[in-house]
């Protein structure tokens, strides 16, 4: 279900907020769903709970999910997963177009690109 990619350089519980994130978006949780415990997720992914408790604790401030005390921890709602998820995608595409800029892509070169890379997704 959640996959990790322990080379990776991003942190896991990075990983963990994103794998997450994407299947609330997807509707692969749905909302009021509860999410498996901080142990029982970590000991299935083989990594450390304080790990899975700080990508809950993050997905519960972003707004992505919500916690019962005695219960768990519960799916908020698919929008606000979404919406994370564009903003960060956004912040990716700003931080791309900056580094471009500062070695010579012009403004031309770089709509081509979206426009190129925009039709080859579709």
């Amino acid at each position: 279900m959640i996959t990790l990619d322990l080379q990776s350089r991003a942190p896991i519980y990075e990983q963990l907020k994103n794998r997450i994130s994407e299947m609330i978006a997807l509707g692969l949780l749905e909302e009021d769903e509860q999410l498996p415990s901080v142990r029982s997720l970590a000991r299935e992914l083989g990594i450390n709970p304080n790990t899975v408790q700080k990508a809950y604790q993050e997905l519960e401030r972003d707004g992505v999910l919500y916690s019962v005390t005695g219960k768990g921890s519960f799916v908020k709602s698919g929008e606000s997963a979404a919406g994370r998820l564009r903003g960060e995608a956004k912040e990716q595409i700003r931080q791309a177009l900056a580094q471009g800029k500062s070695v010579g892509i012009t403004r031309a070169e770089a709509t081509d690109l979206v426009r190129e890379t925009w039709e080859d997704e579709t």
